[in-house]
């Protein structure tokens, strides 16, 4: 990859930098359980994979950011911006840069001050619009190229916190942590089972022998900006309110236990609140058992969980679309599944899957064949592993 960016990065900026560019990648992630949870403190079990977004960096004299992606931009002329005027969203072909400059803006707000100008050079091999995380992932290796250059100590942990704001205040998405902090703190061979209430974490061996982890890309892309996404935050924090009324000392609704919901259920007058509710709240409790299934090595019971859970976000949460539905239940009858769900936000992207390593070319065989004879629409597919969080390529 680095091969790709380099000769674009001497074109565009020139090769007269004191020092060589850094070299930085940050993965993507795949939620494996435990969805539409983060933004209501509760547990997600995502891990990070080897698909992911590279950056070339470096400090040079003045004091302009200037970016460029290779996935988005063709005609060679980086953004440039001086750093005391990121303070708005930029619209247009140029868009994307409102992730590193949100970064920015975040970092800003911490009072740190920025002595050198720097050029940056994205490129990445996450399918846009796929639900794998890349504005995570461009958030959280902007927050790292700015950490090593200018030796800010900034942890793991803060690295997400710094994104997640980021996402929230500058772009305008009110998302949780977890893409964020998946992307930060993920480690190879493992998931991240994270509370994000507390932000306390553990890593949970993914021992899956000869099974795979397959995401089936939709290819239908999502916006998860729109307002359908921050309307369910707004049905969660209704359905919160209304269950504090009731019982005071709950302060999320990830608080509540599935068997105790059934009591409180009844406050809950609108359905299409009474049904988000319902979700995050039993989504909350698969997490928590998947994260034991897989410590036990018993992949069988944590892929029912998944199917659980996306039959809980196609009725309650009602996030899926027809595409992705379609591609649950082609997993779902093919010998060899051991379980099938969407993955991130929904309304488009992908779906994710345990597949024994038998039935992987059956699986993409027949969901090729049956999903385009369905809706018209090629399926991709990604055999992925998992990856280390972001950092500095040496």
């Amino acid at each position: 990859m680095f091969e790709t960016i380099a000769p674009v990065y001497e074109k565009i900026y020139g090769s007269d930098h004191t020092n060589e560019p850094l070299k930085f990648f940050a993965p993507g992630r795949v939620n494996l359980i435990g969805e539409h949870t983060d933004h209501e403190g509760g547990y997600v079990l995502p891990c990070a994979i080897t698909s992911g977004i590279y950056a070339l960096a470096n400090l040079r004299d003045g004091h302009s950011l200037r970016l460029y992606s290779l996935n988005f931009d063709d005609d060679f002329t980086p953004f440039e911006i001086d750093f005391n005027d990121i303070n708005k969203k930029i619209d247009g072909s140029k868009s994307w840069v409102n992730y590193p400059l949100g970064v920015v803006n975040e970092l800003k707000k911490l009072g740190i001050n920025f002595s050198s100008g720097i050029d940056i050079i994205y490129n990445g091999n996450l399918p846009g619009g796929a639900g794998l995380s890349s504005s995570a992932a461009i958030e959280v290796l902007t927050v790292e190229i700015f950490n090593r250059l200018f030796n800010l100590n900034i942890n793991s942990v803060e690295r997400a916190k710094i994104s997640q704001r980021a996402e929230n205040n500058f772009v305008g998405m009110m998302c949780g942590i977890m893409d964020q902090f998946a992307v930060s703190t993920g480690k190879k061979d493992h998931a991240v089972l994270l509370n994000c209430s507390t932000l306390e974490y553990s890593y949970v061996p993914l021992k899956l022998g000869t099974d795979k982890i397959i995401i089936t890309n939709s290819n239908v892309k999502h916006s998860l900006a729109g307002s359908e996404y921050n309307l369910r935050r707004q049905q969660c924090e209704a359905a919160l309110k209304i269950i504090q009324s009731v019982k005071n000392n709950i302060t999320c609704l990830s608080d509540v236990r599935p068997s105790e919901f059934e009591t409180l259920a009844s406050a809950i007058k609108d359905p299409e609140i009474l049904k988000r509710a319902r979700h995050v709240i039993t989504e909350n409790a698969r997490a928590i058992e998947a994260a034991e299934k897989l410590r036990a090595g018993d992949l069988k019971a944590f892929g029912k969980l998944m199917n659980a859970s996306h039959i809980s976000l196609r009725d309650n949460y009602q996030v899926t679309i027809s595409e992705l539905d379609i591609l649950a239940d082609l997993a779902w009858n093919i010998n060899g599944v051991k379980g099938s769900r969407m993955t991130g936000g929904g309304f488009g992207g992908c779906t994710v899957s345990i597949v024994e390593d038998g039935a992987v070319q059956i699986f993409q065989e027949t969901i090729s064949r049956e999903y385009t004879k369905q809706t018209g629409r090629k399926a991709d597919f990604y055999i992925l592993d998992t990856s280390d969080g972001a950092s500095q390529i040496f």
